[in-house]
């Protein structure tokens, strides 16, 4: 394993930003190569700690000239939000500079070659971060940035075109649900991914190979031992099934039995009201057409002082908001049905 430091400069004199980068050189030119980044929403830890759970897999099995494709790994991708606070809270989602969501702004390149990139020696940090982040991971056959939900279950997001070729890797992690999509105009890192194959040939794109996923490991407080041994044990498991590395040991992944679902199904559950959020359902809980989803307290101890929000259609929860104080407008849930929702919403959700 080889570790490098790389460098970003700052936005004013004497700063700079730097994050570790490790590889493990393949023995095979013909295997899948990995790369694998963490905390690009830079608050977002389960994937920090399942990487740091997969490091000695890795290092063993490069001990034992197993690693057959080459693999990158990036624990902590942005140290410039990892470094933002505003009045001793963490604000690692979005560029304090530029006002613009860490995982949007990523050039959507026309093919996978780095010579396309923009240059932005004379862009700001969080731009100069992207375009490393992107060269970095550009010539990868796959693809993994791991992110978290605010309180939710373990799912991915993946291109409609990788579906459902990708079905053994959501079997291989031992996710809850997929969500597909097929247009990024937001500019995501997922997105950057998988824009620059779209247009090619299929014999260059290679989509019964590729994959690019963003990975929801739940809520943003499940950072715990257990569940990042198990996280690592799911991309451990991609890898080997996919041939990146080899391990004897483990058998081929099973069939993938949870949900899939297009991403305009999703209702979002916009609050009516500000206030106190009471919520009657959990991520998981299966709720018919017009349950009780969830009431805010928004005049307390008043006459009508009570909102309800009933489902709009039967469904399962995906996710839900960790802290209980709402905006009016602000999204409540995740409602994944098997209709297309009313206030159905094209490209990226909120990640």
């Amino acid at each position: 394993m080889q570790k490098s430091i790389e460098r970003i400069a700052g936005d004013s004199q004497g700063v700079s930003y730097e994050f570790p980068v490790f590889r493990f050189e393949g023995t095979d030119k013909a295997a899948p190569s990995a790369y694998l980044q963490a905390a690009l929403h830079a608050g977002e830890l389960p994937g920090v700690v399942a990487i740091d759970a997969l490091m000695p897999m890795l290092e063993k099995a490069e001990a034992e000239g197993r690693i057959k494709g080459s693999i990158t790994v990036v624990p902590q991708a942005n140290p410039i939000g990892r470094a933002q606070y505003h009045f001793g809270e963490h604000q690692g989602r979005f560029h304090l500079g530029t006002r613009t969501n860490f995982n949007r702004g990523f050039p959507l390149l026309a093919a996978p070659d780095v010579e396309l990139l923009p240059d932005t020696t004379l862009g700001t940090a969080d731009q100069r971060l992207k375009t490393r982040l992107l060269q970095l991971s550009i010539g990868h056959d796959i693809v993994l940035d791991l992110h978290c939900d605010d309180d939710g279950l373990a799912y991915l997001y993946v291109h409609a075109s990788l579906w459902p070729a990708m079905a053994d890797c959501a079997a291989a992690m031992g996710v809850d649900a997929v969500i597909l999509w097929d247009e990024d105009t937001d500019g995501t890192f997922e997105g950057a991914s998988i824009t620059p194959y779209l247009n090619l040939p299929a014999e260059v794109a290679r989509f019964d190979r590729r994959v690019a996923t963003t990975v929801e490991y739940r809520g943003i407080l499940d950072v715990d031992g257990a569940l990042a041994g198990a996280d690592a044990e799911g991309l451990y498991r991609l890898l080997v099934a996919r041939g990146v590395v080899q391990d004897q040991a483990l058998s081929t992944p099973g069939s993938f039995i949870g949900l899939v679902a297009p991403l305009e199904n999703i209702d979002m559950m916009p609050a009516p009201r500000a206030g106190a959020v009471l919520y009657k359902v959990k991520p998981g809980d299966h709720v018919a057409e017009g349950a009780l989803l969830a009431t805010i307290v928004h005049a307390p101890g008043e006459a009508g002082g009570r909102t309800q929000l009933f489902a709009p259609q039967a469904g399962i929860i995906l996710t839900r908001r960790s802290r209980r104080i709402i905006r009016a407008g602000e999204d409540l849930l995740k409602l994944v049905g098997d209709r297309k929702s009313a206030d159905a919403r094209s490209g990226t959700l909120e990640d």
